[in-house]
Order: structure tokens, then C-alpha cells, then sequence
């Protein structure tokens, strides 16, 4: 899978930039998509797939920290530009008349940018806030990786309480306020598409905006049933185990997505 992800991306990428047909904002965002999934995959899977192949399971205070940053500042900048390209569909579908003055090449490359912006700065905030706290007793990270709720598990102190409750307002506030704009985006596009007279018509509009909502479906989907789910008889293991394949499965399937539900990347 982490192959086949790191492949799948490199693929789509080199073919966004060979085919001239495809330099448009819309495979411009996939092709920062593309980025952000291989940089994730390569934070977080090698030192999963090391650990499970190896009897010596530790990992220093610094590549703790380290994995955190990029993992919070990959992940953040993937929900970024999953919201970017909604936006995208949204122009494209509700304002085509504005398209080139809404979202041309030189806006579209701004709001990338902003969003890796965004993302490193959130990542940067999440660690430094973590690991400013004492941690005492027990050096066990009961997870497969940095893990920011598992290792606000390990630290002690008054402050822990609010730093725990601060991480995780700024997390849920950035990723529902992505799902949020995502899903008004398509409410607007779907009032425009019904308005549209012939069925073919109507398709071949929502025909754009399949893969896109198929990922964020799967992105936000698997995101609320591991994170969200009911506190039960869980053990530490079965959530460590859905939240790995959580990580590993929506990299695995985006690349496929995208390859298989965009008819001109198909093509191409």
C-alpha cells in the first residue's frame, strides 16, 4: 500500500505536468494534492512499517516532535486544498462566466500557497503547544506513532487539562470548517445543476465533481468514525489498529480515486 500510494501520486503528478491539456487550476490543486499525500506517506508510514518489522520500538524526543509537526502540518494542508477545490468546482459550475477572474492560474497558486502556508503554521502551533509540557512517569506511546492524544495521555501537570481541551478545539474547528465550506460549495452546486434543463447536461456537470466529493466522502467519512465514534469497550489496540488504517487506507484509495473517476486524467 505505501508503494502503491507513493507511486500512485507520482504518477498522476507526472501526468498533470506532461499533458498541456491539464494545466489548468483544477489539476493544478490535484498535482498539490499529490504533494501533500506522498510528504504525509513518507512522515508517517516508514517509521510504522520499521517498527512493525522491528523488535526495538523507540523513537527520540526530537523525531517524536518531528513526526508531529509534519504529520499536523501534511494533514492540515491536505483538508486545506480538499476545501480549495471544492471552491474550484464551485466557481467552475456556479460563476463559469467569472472562472478566470475568480480562479485563474496566478489566484489558484495563491490559495495553494496559502494553504501549505496555513498548514505548517497550524502544525508548528500543535507541536510546539504538546511539547511544551512536562511529561512524567510513563514513556509508553500506546499508539503507532507521535500521536498528539496519546501523548497528552502521558503528561502531567494543571495545564494539561486546558492544553488538551485547546489541541483539540483547534483541530476539530480547522477540519469542520473545512467539511463545512465543502459541503456549502455543494449545495450551491447542486442548486445550479438542478436547474440545468437536460439530463445529459446534468451529468456530464456533476461528472466533474465526482472524484473530488468520492475523496472527501472517504476523507471526512473515516475521519468521523475513527475520531468521533461513541466511547465504548474499546481497547487500546483496536483504536490504535482502525486509526493505522485510517492513515494508511484513505492515501491508499485517493490516487485511485482520481485515476478512475476523472475521465481526462484517465485519458491523459
Amino acid at each position: 500500500m505505501h508503494l502503491f500510494t507513493l507511486l500512485g501520486n507520482l504518477l498522476i503528478m507526472a501526468t498533470i505536468w506532461s499533458e498541456r491539456s491539464l494545466h489548468t487550476p483544477m489539476y493544478l490543486c490535484l498535482c498539490a494534492l499529490s504533494i501533500s499525500e506522498i510528504l504525509f506517506t513518507v512522515a508517517v508510514t516508514p517509521r510504522m512499517l520499521v517498527d512493525m518489522l522491528s523488535t526495538h520500538h523507540s523513537i527520540t524526543f526530537v523525531a517524536c516532535a518531528s513526526q508531529m509537526f509534519f504529520s499536523f502540518t501534511f494533514g492540515f494542508t491536505h483538508s486545506f486544498l480538499l476545501m480549495i477545490m471544492g471552491y474550484d468546482r464551485y466557481v467552475a459550475i456556479c460563476h463559469p462566466l467569472r472562472y478566470n477572474v475568480l480562479m485563474g492560474t496566478q489566484g489558484c497558486v495563491r490559495l495553494v500557497s496559502w494553504s501549505w502556508v496555513c498548514g505548517s503554521v497550524m502544525g508548528m502551533m500543535v507541536t510546539l503547544i504538546v511539547f511544551h509540557l512536562t511529561f512524567c512517569g510513563s514513556n509508553v506511546i500506546y499508539h503507532f506513532g507521535c500521536h498528539v492524544l496519546s501523548l497528552l495521555k502521558l503528561s502531567c501537570g494543571r495545564d494539561t487539562s486546558c492544553v488538551t481541551l485547546g489541541v483539540i478545539l483547534v483541530c476539530v474547528t480547522a477540519l469542520m470548517g473545512c467539511s463545512f465550506l465543502i459541503f456549502l460549495s455543494y449545495v450551491f452546486i447542486m442548486s445550479t445543476i438542478l436547474r440545468i434543463p437536460s439530463a445529459e447536461g446534468r451529468h456530464k456537470i456533476f461528472s466533474t465533481c465526482v472524484s473530488h466529493l468520492t475523496v472527501v466522502v472517504v476523507h471526512y467519512g473515516f475521519a468521523t468514525i475513527i475520531y468521533l465514534k461513541p466511547k465504548g469497550p474499546h481497547s487500546m489496540d483496536s483504536n490504535t489498529l482502525m486509526a493505522t488504517t485510517y492513515t494508511v487506507l484513505t492515501l491508499f484509495l485517493s490516487p485511485i480515486i482520481f485515476s478512475l473517476r476523472n475521465k481526462d486524467l484517465k485519458i491523459a
